[in-house]
């Protein structure tokens, strides 16, 4: 199976912006499509609803507050406000595209195909739409029309590999297997470096039978993204099918160790346990199997059997009785449960499900009843519902994996397709998304005892991992503007109550008055080192609101093109300097600046600087990945394999594949 992306193009401009109203609309639509940038969609959503209702007429609001409630999966709401936005402005093809998306989510792919062929009227070579045209046909199942619109698609980009990789798809369907091999090949021809490519292969060799050769490709496939859950277990079927046991249930542990959520690799893993006589391991997957669906009588009718096992007879009469009950006509319920009555001294009970099974027997061989007999196949389908297959190790449905129709569209849309990325800046804020795996303890004594002093109103974080506001959240941080503005008016020269209310501003992506709060901090203070900061980090994200990739239009202000110089990223390393003469020992200065002297493309003061970081802090994760990327981009492999080599070891699991990514085109060269 291949991995489907859902495309959609995020653009600066869109509609244009219309001034006069009671609000500022061009100021609420600029910081409520910041929001929207930076993954607050929540936030987003309340400034939209701000402009919608001084100015109704106006498509633009609609069409984004449609693309936020998309991210939060508001498919409903955000196909009625792309509907909304069409009305107002009918000839926009990104507002068909995303109201597309809405409705592929929803299941109604008649519409998401109207959509897609009317956006198509007005951009015809347009990838994204050419791409989630032929994924509508296939979910409706109408490969003939989604074989020719990817033909359409290949012909309008040769090099567009997920094309190759939906056809794939589309020719087995089709049950042209010559066909989807050669589309496979092709797509790993074109990128050996990416892992779906070798993955969609993997899985062709399955459906052909080539075991051993799906093993390869789907070991390739890992190696190529290794904290990819579903090709583990996709490779333990490989390896099932081949009886190598051990080598399947080691697939699944991994598979888990990544996912501890997903059904199949609980599933699957405990059938193994159970061959290989670790029963009471298995009942405990097939116990969580049972938390996620409680229905699923597969899962109770194999622990029942486990239980059996066991000794703990009253569970399995207990899990069997369970089974029948949905089930009256499973014949080797009845066989299992009559054998462990006779276990408990309960014959009478025995004795009738042994009358139940000898009665079903003599109706089906006098033709009254038909059973339902196991499947020669040694695997099943998650949909199937014949408990005679009750043993058999699951596979995917290709209708049930949601998730690789699932969009890919965050805010920051524009870094979709980009594979070896820096780790991000490191910001000062109250909330941070929460890490199972990375666990490096961001610290500073001086940050430290500024929330010892309890001068904010909640405890500063160090993060480059920040999280998006609840609702409650956005207006806890607008009431504490309020709340510090009186305080202002109190203690005007209070240099940190401007510091807590640009934090405010900052968090409801107010970027504007967060930064004259920032200004008026440095003037009260000039040596508090937080504010020269952050003043760095929201000029930063300002620059990268306004740059955008060569595929996406330049927004316009005020007629002038908003274009990012060297001079913009100067006045952001000018404040990193200042903060790094105030605090020398804050790394997480040097990291940033590090980071900037790399976008600016002077990649030797960029060593200079994570050297620093990681000269003040030895087990700076980001400082490692980063100082590697930038040591591999000069030349100097082998002392970027190893920072990437720490970097990994610290938490940081893309290192690993970057790692090997490098390593075989060092060999291929």
């Amino acid at each position: 199976m291949i991995r489907k992306l859902i495309y959609i193009i995020y653009i600066g401009v869109f509609f244009p912006m219309i001034a006069g109203a009671q609000i500022n609309t061009d100021r609420v639509m600029a910081i409520g499509k910041n929001a929207l940038y930076f993954e607050d969609y929540v936030l987003s959503i309340q400034y939209f609803n701000q402009v919608i209702n001084a100015k109704p007429y106006l498509a633009e609001p609609y069409f984004y507050r449609g693309l936020a409630k998309l991210n939060l999966d508001d498919f409903q709401g955000a196909e009625a406000d792309c509907t909304e936005s069409i009305e107002r402005n009918p000839y926009v093809p990104n507002t068909y595209q995303v109201r597309g998306i809405a409705r592929i989510q929803q299941e109604n792919y008649t519409g998401a195909i109207q959509d897609y062929e009317k956006a198509l009227t007005f951009d015809p070579e347009n990838t994204s739409l050419w791409h989630n045209l032929a994924l509508s046909r296939m979910r409706s199942e109408d490969y003939a029309e989604a074989k020719a619109d990817l033909d359409t698609l290949i012909r309008i980009a040769p090099r567009y590999i997920d094309a190759y990789l939906m056809r794939t798809e589309v020719s087995l369907k089709q049950k042209d297997t010559l066909q989807a091999m050669s589309d496979a090949d092709k797509a790993i021809e074109m990128d050996r470096y990416n892992a779906d490519t070798w993955a969609s292969r993997g899985m062709l060799f399955l459906q052909r039978n080539k075991y051993a050769d799906a093993e390869s490709d789907l070991t390739e496939a890992i190696r190529l993204s290794v904290r990819n859950a579903g090709m583990y277990i996709n490779r333990a079927l490989a390896r099932y099918y081949q009886n190598n046991l051990r080598g399947a249930m080691s697939d699944y542990d991994l598979a888990l160790d990544i996912d501890k959520n997903n059904f199949i690799g609980h599933y699957n893993r405990g059938l193994l346990r159970a061959q290989v006589g670790d029963d009471n391991r298995a009942i405990e997957d097939f116990d969580f199997v049972l938390q996620i669906e409680p229905d699923n009588m597969m899962a109770v009718f194999n622990r029942g059997l486990l239980r059996d096992r066991t000794g703990d007879y009253a569970g399995a009469i207990s899990d069997y009785t369970t089974v029948l009950e949905e089930y009256p006509n499973f014949l080797a319920g009845y066989q299992y449960r009559a054998e462990a009555r006779k276990k408990t001294g309960d014959l009478k009970g025995a004795s009738q499900d042994e009358m139940k099974v000898l009665q079903a027997q003599l109706d089906a061989q006098n033709g009254k009843t038909s059973q339902q007999t196991a499947s020669a196949d040694k695997t099943r389908k998650k949909s199937d519902k014949n408990m005679n297959n009750f043993r058999k190790i699951v596979v995917a449905d290709n209708e049930d994996e949601r998730s690789k129709y699932k969009t890919d569209y965050r805010g920051r849309v524009q870094d979709r397709n980009i594979t070896i990325l820096p780790q991000p800046m490191f910001v000062l804020s109250y909330y941070e998304r929460p890490d199972e795996v990375k666990h490096q303890i961001n610290y500073s004594k001086y940050i430290d005892d500024l929330n010892n002093r309890r001068v904010l109103p909640h405890q500063l974080l160090i993060t480059n991992n920040e999280a998006s506001l609840t609702e409650g959240q956005v207006k806890q941080h607008f009431a504490s503007i309020d709340d510090i503005t009186e305080k202002i008016v109190k203690e005007p020269d209070n240099a940190l109550h401007y510091f807590a209310r640009a934090l405010d501003f900052y968090l409801v992506q107010d970027f504007d008055n967060a930064l004259e709060d920032l200004d008026r901090t440095i003037e009260k203070d000039n040596a508090f080192f937080p504010a020269y900061f952050m003043r760095a980090m929201i000029h930063y994200k300002q620059l990268e609101y306004r740059k955008r990739d060569a595929n996406y239009e330049i927004e316009q202000s005020q007629e002038k093109t908003l274009q990012v110089r060297a001079l913009d990223y100067a006045m952001v390393r000018d404040d990193l300097d200042e903060v790094i003469r105030l605090a020398p020992d804050f790394a997480y200065a040097y990291y940033n600046r590090g980071n900037i002297y790399a976008v600016m493309k002077d990649y030797r003061s960029a060593l200079v600087d994570y050297n620093k970081a990681v000269e003040l802090d030895s087990r700076f994760s980001d400082a490692y990945f980063n100082r590697g990327l930038t040591n591999v981009f000069l030349g100097n492999n082998s002392e970027g394999v190893q920072d990437l080599s720490k970097a990994g070891e610290l938490g940081i699991f893309s290192a690993y594949s970057v790692l090997k990514r490098f390593t075989t085109m060092k060999e291929e060269d």
